[in-house]
């Protein structure tokens, strides 16, 4: 870990550092691991994405695997064991949403094929490739995750605010936040620069 340079809201956590190194803004075009943050994001809604990673795994067993076939089917019964689960954050509002957004999620598939081709058309399939030399220039949300939230939303999705969405776009490699002196930043262009 010491000598590589890498974007700084990681810390010294080594599932965040994991994270960080692996799989955030690496381009996802799977339905299963775009559903996955989908749910993980609006689950982080006013917590930090620290106690989310950590909590992964137990959503992971909670939700199925996330599968969104499966989860949109969970019952009153399946809703009130979620929210007896402490591997999760058992918010009602939270669990309830990430029900109604398999759900909508379905619908999206139905129409598109995959949500991966519905999400992507927003940046005609390819990533955005920003250049940050400091974190404080990084943006919470941007207009285009204002309207991909505004079209979600019309969908039915809940917990997909702005905010949300952009941290989506981030996780998924929509847009590459990764700051231009850390290690990942030309590794995730490479990345980016190869068709999905």
């Amino acid at each position: 870990m010491s000598g590589v340079n890498r974007c700084s809201w990681c810390g010294d956590d080594p599932l965040y550092v994991a994270y960080h190194d692996e799989e955030w803004g690496v381009p996802v075009y799977d339905d299963r691991t775009l559903f996955e943050f989908l749910i993980l994001e609006g689950a982080q809604a006013g917590l930090s994405w620290a106690t989310i990673l950590k909590k992964r795994q137990g959503y992971q067993l909670a939700y199925d695997n996330f599968d969104p076939r499966k989860v949109a089917r969970y019952d009153d019964r399946y809703r009130s064991e979620l929210l007896a689960n402490s591997a999760i954050v058992r918010n009602r509002l939270k669990v309830a949403a990430s029900i109604d957004n398999a759900r909508a999620f379905l619908a999206v598939q139905e129409e598109w094929g995959s949500f991966a081709a519905y999400i992507w058309s927003f940046v005609d399939g390819k990533p955005i490739q920003n250049a940050w030399k400091a974190l404080a220039e990084i943006p919470a949300k941007t207009p285009l995750a204002e309207s991909i939230s505004k079209d979600l939303k019309k969908r039915g999705f809940r917990f997909v605010g702005p905010t949300i969405i952009y941290a989506h776009m981030q996780a998924t490699g929509m847009v590459n936040d990764h700051l231009v002196d850390c290690f990942r930043y030309p590794e995730v262009a490479a990345m980016n620069a190869q068709p999905g």
